[in-house]
């Protein structure tokens, strides 16, 4: 798949949002623990129930190999599944990939995920810093390119002391716009149909001006709008990272949907409902600011 189909699939189900599946042993119902007999054994159970329950509902989905390796190597083998059950249910897959901080391990981890023949980690897209910088981004591209696999980097994240750092003046720019420029530049040759690059971005939801500003400044960058369901973020400010007709952006949520049984005060035996409810609410809400034509 690559950015393209993503944007065929939220045209076609008329919601441009992605669920995160990353949660810590807290957020499991403590019945699936008690049935699986490990906290690895019901994260992938309760993904895997999860991707069956929303199929057909939400477009995208996206993991991330911190919360299954945590759990050691019952963990790796469940994310191995989770991701195998998510692209088999024709959902757009992203994962988040390890930290990479040498372009050694860039490297290593493009080949493990993107190279050919049967992978343990399928997906569409992987996620990664934009920060080490150019070195540990050029290993990715060529799959982007040939193998139309997509690349997202983190540009800005949605935390209260993001803007520490990402918000500071290097000469004219904002630090995070900077590092747009130079993802920006790397996608020229990998723009789809739509007119978006396999080379993307991943922006927080907290500040509607910086996506705002990202958008009209990178006509071609798709973006990722993460954490909306983090403090300061929301589907108003969301609206501002897509072009005229609801393209070019997917937005991620995560708690209000995975965890949606515990903000309901349930026992967790209907999490699958509550997480279905939630994801309804979430694309009613984007829509209402947002639409996909």
């Amino acid at each position: 798949m690559s950015i393209d189909v993503l944007q065929e699939k939220i045209r076609k189900m008329k919601n441009p949002s992605m669920i995160d599946l990353t949660l810590s042993a807290a957020d499991l119902p403590s019945l699936l623990i008690a049935q699986e007999g490990s906290p690895a054994g019901a994260y992938g159970r309760f993904c895997r129930e999860l991707l069956d329950r929303l199929k057909g509902i939400v477009p995208a989905v996206r993991l991330s190999f911190t919360p299954f390796a945590i759990l050691g190597a019952e963990g790796l083998t469940e994310l191995s599944s989770v991701l195998r059950a998510a692209s088999g249910a024709g959902y757009y897959v992203a994962l988040e990939a390890p930290e990479i901080l040498s372009p050694m391990m860039a490297a290593a981890v493009a080949e493990a995920v993107f190279g050919e023949g049967d992978r343990l980690w399928p997906c569409d897209g992987l996620i990664v810093s934009a920060y080490p910088g150019t070195d540990c981004i050029k290993p990715f591209l060529p799959y982007c390119k040939d193998g139309k696999k997509d690349l997202f980097c983190v540009i800005r994240t949605s935390n209260k002391s993001a803007p520490e750092l990402q918000d500071l003046m290097t000469g004219s720019r904002l630090v995070h716009t900077a590092a747009a420029d130079l993802i920006n530049r790397f996608g020229g040759d990998t723009t789809g149909k739509f007119g978006y690059a396999r080379v993307a971005a991943v922006a927080g939801g907290s500040s509607a001006e910086s996506l705002r500003t990202l958008r009209s400044k990178y006509p071609k960058l798709f973006l990722m709008i993460d954490d909306i369901d983090y403090s300061g973020c929301n589907a108003k400010n969301c609206a501002a990272a897509f072009d005229k007709f609801g393209h070019g952006a997917v937005a991620c949520m995560g708690p209000t949907v995975t965890a949606a049984w515990k903000q309901a005060e349930s026992d967790g035996t209907d999490y699958l409902a509550q997480a279905e409810a939630a994801a309804e609410r979430m694309k009613k809400n984007l829509t209402r600011y947002t639409t996909v034509l």
